[in-house]
């Protein structure tokens, strides 16, 4: 099966991830979290430069447990507009 690649949306999308992500962390040890979220520090690394941008979902599961972040707030990052949207239907 052949990947397509990302929108610019996507790779935005990816940006903000991993902007609100290494804010969260703030001053906690980038190794440490990862090893709390059970994911490489390599990994973690690539998705707050926005070189990984969309992450599995059991990643991003994990780092909002690991950093204590909801994933609800998370997905409004991802996209922003549509988690109000769904509430007011």
């Amino acid at each position: 099966m052949v990947r397509l690649p990302l929108t610019p949306a996507q790779l935005e999308a990816g940006r903000r991830l991993g902007a609100a992500l290494r804010t969260a962390r703030a001053g906690r040890d980038l190794t440490d979290v990862a090893a709390h979220a059970g994911i490489s520090p390599e990994t973690l690394r690539k998705i707050e430069s926005g070189r990984l941008p969309t992450p599995a979902f059991g990643t991003v599961v994990a780092l909002s447990r690991a950093l204590d972040i909801p994933l609800d707030e998370l997905a409004e990052i991802w996209h922003p507009g549509d988690t109000a949207q769904r509430s007011a239907s």
